[in-house]
C-alpha cells in the first residue's frame, strides 16, 4: 500500500449475511483516511459466500474496474480479509493494486507505534502477513542456478529464498520481543509486590479512552478523534482521594472489528496490562449508535486474550455529544453484558462531567477490595499520591 497521502482508493464491501456488515463503509473510510487515503467512491454488493477466485465474482469485479477509472482511483481496498490467491487474482483482473482491511490495519498500526515493544510487534505481525503473500509480491520465481562453476545444480527457487529470509526475520523479532515481555513481567511483579491495584481501560478505537485516562490522571498521552490514536501501553498512578491511596492505570490500544489475529498475538505483551488488571474500565461511546455491536466486539477480544474473566465497569463516554433527547435519565445504573449486571456511568471525558462519580465508584472497589484482604494486609497498602 502506498502511504503517500491523498492516494485515491476505491473502498468495496462484501455482505456476506453477517450482522455487522457496515453498508456505508463509514469505519473502513476512516480506517483509509487515518492511514492517510482518500476514499473517491465506495461499491458494496451481496453474496451467500466469497468468489474462491475474485471474491466478488467476474460480473461484479467488471463493476469496479469500471468505478475505479471513472472517479480515478488508483487502488481498491476490501472491507474484508482477501486470501493471497484472490488478491493476486483481483490485481490481475483489475489491473490495479488490490489491498485488504488487514493490511490497512497493519499500515496504520505500522504509522502510529513509538516504542520499541509497540514497533516490534507491528512488524513481526507485518512479517507474518507478508509470509503468505509471496506468491504475488515476487514475480521473479524462476529457479536460481546452484553449485559451483557452469555445471551447478539446480538451485533454489527464489520464492524459497524470499520465504526463509522472511522466516529468519520473523524469529529475531519473536526473540527480541521475549526480552520485552521478560522486562514487562519484571516491571509487573515489582508493581504486585507494592500491592499495586491495576485498572486498564480497554474499549473500541475512537470511544475516548485517550481522553479519559488524561482527564483522570492529568497525562499527556496523545488524544484525537481518529482510529487508533494510542497504539501504546501508558501507565500511571491514579490517586483516590475517597480511599487514601493511589493504583496503577493503564491506557491499551483500542480494539477494531475483524482486528487481525496476527496483530492479536503480536500485541499479546501489550494487552498483556489488561490480562493482569484487577479491574477493566470498559469505555464505550455513548453517542455511537452501534454501541452494542462495538461492545460485542471488545468482548470477543477479551475473550481470546484471557481476559474476560476480569470484573469491569463500564464508562459510556461522550455524554456532551448526545442530544438533549438521547441523554439517559440516570447517570449511574447498571448494564446487563452476557448475562451478567455491570455497573454503568455515563461520564464525558471532554468536560468532566460524571469524572468525580467515577472516582468515587473507584474508590468504593478499591475500599472493598482491601476489605476483602486478610487482616492487617490492608494496613499494608501504599497510600502515596501521584
Amino acid at each position: 500500500m502506498q502511504p503517500a497521502a491523498g492516494t485515491p482508493v476505491l473502498l468495496v464491501g462484501v455482505d456476506l449475511g453477517l450482522p455487522h456488515f457496515d453498508g456505508e463503509l463509514e469505519e473502513l473510510g476512516l480506517l483509509a483516511k487515518t492511514a492517510g487515503l482518500a476514499p473517491v467512491a465506495r461499491i458494496t454488493c451481496k453474496r451467500k459466500a466469497p468468489d474462491a477466485a475474485l471474491f466478488v465474482g467476474s460480473g461484479k469485479a467488471d463493476e469496479i474496474r469500471t468505478l475505479a477509472a471513472m472517479h480515478g482511483a488508483s487502488e481498491i481496498l476490501f472491507d474484508q480479509a482477501l486470501s493471497p490467491a484472490q488478491q493476486r487474482n483481483l490485481e490481475r483482473y483489475l489491473e490495479l493494486p488490490v489491498n485488504d482491511r488487514t493490511l490497512l490495519i497493519l499500515e496504520i498500526f505500522a504509522q502510529r507505534a513509538r516504542s520499541h515493544e509497540g514497533k516490534l510487534q507491528v512488524e513481526l505481525a507485518r512479517l507474518q502477513y507478508l509470509s503468505t503473500r509471496l506468491v504475488r509480491r515476487w514475480s521473479h520465481l524462476e529457479r536460481q542456478t546452484g553449485g559451483i562453476g557452469a555445471r551447478g545444480g539446480p538451485g533454489e527457487k527464489q520464492i524459497e529464498l524470499d520465504r526463509r529470509m522472511i522466516g529468519d526475520a520473523i524469529k529475531r523479532t519473536r526473540d527480541r520481543l521475549v526480552k520485552v515481555k521478560r522486562q514487562r513481567s519484571t516491571q509487573r511483579r515489582q508493581r504486585e509486590r507494592r500491592d499495586t491495584f491495576n485498572i486498564s481501560l480497554v474499549g473500541y478505537t475512537n470511544a475516548g479512552k485517550s481522553t479519559l485516562f488524561n482527564a483522570l490522571v492529568k497525562a499527556r498521552a496523545y488524544a484525537a478523534d481518529q482510529l487508533f490514536a494510542t497504539l501504546d501501553t501508558t501507565t500511571r498512578q491514579l490517586y483516590l482521594s475517597g480511599a487514601g491511596r493511589s493504583v496503577s492505570l493503564s491506557d491499551t490500544v483500542g480494539f477494531i472489528r475483524d482486528l487481525p489475529h496476527g496483530l492479536i498475538d503480536a500485541f499479546q505483551a501489550t494487552l498483556q496490562e489488561a490480562v493482569d488488571a484487577n479491574l477493566l474500565l470498559h469505555v464505550v461511546d455513548a453517542s455511537n449508535e452501534d454501541f452494542p455491536e462495538q461492545m460485542a466486539q471488545v468482548e470477543r477480544v477479551l475473550q481470546e486474550i484471557g481476559a474476560a474473566d476480569i470484573p469491569q465497569v463500564l464508562v459510556f463516554n461522550k455524554l456532551d455529544a448526545l442530544g438533549a433527547a438521547q441523554r439517559p435519565a440516570l447517570l449511574q445504573d447498571h448494564y446487563e453484558v452476557a448475562g451478567q449486571s455491570i455497573p454503568r456511568l455515563f461520564v464525558s471525558a471532554s468536560t468532566g462531567e460524571g469524572l468525580e462519580s467515577l472516582r468515587e465508584l473507584l474508590a468504593a472497589r478499591l475500599l472493598a477490595e482491601a476489605d476483602a484482604m486478610p487482616p492487617g494486609a490492608a494496613n499494608e497498602l501504599p497510600g502515596e499520591s501521584s
